[in-house]
């Protein structure tokens, strides 16, 4: 038997590739390595799967800074309202939170795999699990199938890799799609951990005396060594025992990575703005105003009223004031000092944990090779890549997984197309 096509993958953009290809006509092979689908996706948005982001289409492309501008054309096929629609034409009710994420309104991500996998099977899909590949078959410069590594071989006129990339390895994504593209003659762009939390050495994450502690809608901006500011991103953000993590330290990772290898250097600069609405001047004024207004107290316990209380040993001492100074003997300069401190609390980063421990892959297949309308390869006729094994990386917050789907979507309807 030669399928339409085959996919390689059942996670977010595997599936969507083979309901794609399904409802439009093509006899599918859908198979995983592992004993079952949708893993990745089952733990996506913290279990709860955060299937999309309703942010208009520019804004969403902007959320995606890693190659994002590549998605229009799928985006515009098979963007976020169309996958809003389509979840909810199966039956699957979304509700809108914070900053534009989508969820189902029963909060478990099972109801989406579910859902997704009954739809492939409904429209026929062919599914064969436990089914690790060896490698994607060329001919003259087209995809005549693919062979197990038990030496099976599926003979399909075209192939969708939907391998993912090397993050979050416990749910069947190592890598295994790079060879197939290298074998196939495809450039792979460096690998990298994004959306992943950031390290650093500094003698108050050494001591651990920060470990827990949690910020709230607070600043991050990373620096480059001249002292230009490379990214800022507001939001929440965790002390840990080997650095900081949180939504907005994971927003800052991939910038992070870039900077220490552009610049070539050990350690970069992290800074944390602890009122970003407000002028260092007005938090000189507006401190200054709770110190008058307790005298005789001890200014590290009126600091206490606006600032985490953990963090005010470290904010007085990078200003040079004492703890038990009052009001009455506050030195000015060094008070305009800590004000400047608490815009800017510096941190040095020496960079990240490991891809493994990433949420998402930066780098991949190259995507001059890729034709951004159909996903097909512009080297081997037949051949598609969508979902994470691109070199496309977005922020967490619904943009990688609508980016999984997109591609997976339109390289399953063009495959279909191509006989």
């Amino acid at each position: 038997m030669i399928y339409d096509v085959i996919i390689i993958g059942g996670g977010s953009a595997g599936l969507m590739a083979g309901i794609a290809a399904s409802e439009n006509g093509a006899k599918v092979l859908l198979l995983d390595k592992g004993n079952k689908l949708g893993r990745k996706l089952g733990i996506s948005g913290g279990g709860r799967c955060n299937v999309t982001n309703n942010k208009e289409l520019d804004e969403l492309i902007r959320h995606i800074p890693g190659n994002g501008r590549f998605l229009n054309s799928s985006l515009r096929q098979f963007g976020n309202k169309e996958i809003i629609r389509f979840f909810e034409n199966l039956g699957i009710q979304l509700k809108e939170e914070d900053n534009g994420r989508m969820f189902p309104v029963t909060d478990r991500a099972k109801t989406v795999v579910d859902t997704l996998i009954g739809q492939v099977r409904k429209q026929g899909v062919e599914i064969v699990l436990n089914a690790p590949v060896d490698r994607v078959c060329y001919e003259d410069g087209h995809t005549t199938g693919v062979r197990l590594r038990s030496g099976q071989v599926y003979a399909g006129r075209n192939v969708i890799v939907a391998a993912g990339g090397k993050s979050v390895p416990q749910t069947g994504s190592t890598g295994d799609g790079y060879q197939w593209a290298i074998d196939a003659g495809h450039t792979i762009t460096e690998l990298f951990p994004t959306e992943v939390p950031l390290t650093s050495n500094e003698p108050f994450i050494q001591s651990k005396e920060l470990q827990g502690l949690s910020l709230r809608d607070v600043s991050l901006s990373v620096w480059s060594p001249k002292g230009k500011k490379l990214i800022e991103h507001q939001g929440d953000m965790l002390f840990t025992h080997f650095g900081i993590s949180g939504p907005i330290a994971l927003r800052c990772s991939q910038f992070v990575v870039k900077a220490l290898k552009q610049f070539e250097t050990g350690n970069i600069e992290a800074s944390i703005d602890f009122m970003p609405e407000k002028k260092a001047d007005d938090i000189f004024a507006e401190t200054l105003k709770l110190a008058e207004a307790e005298p005789k107290k001890a200014i590290k316990n009126v600091l206490k009223s606006c600032l985490p209380e953990r963090m005010v040993p470290l904010l007085l001492d990078k200003a040079g004031l004492s703890e038990s100074v009052t009001y009455d003997n506050i030195p000015k300069q060094k008070w305009m000092a800590l004000a400047q401190v608490i815009k800017r609390f510096p941190i040095r980063v020496y960079g990240t944990l490991s891809i493994e421990d990433a949420f998402v892959t930066g780098g991949g297949v190259h995507l001059k090779e890729i034709d951004p309308k159909t996903m097909q390869s512009k080297l081997i006729d037949g051949l598609y890549f969508c979902g994470e094994i691109l070199d496309i990386h977005g922020y967490t917050g619904g943009y990688n997984i609508t980016a999984a789907f997109s591609t997976g979507y339109a390289a399953g309807k063009h495959a279909a197309s191509r006989q």
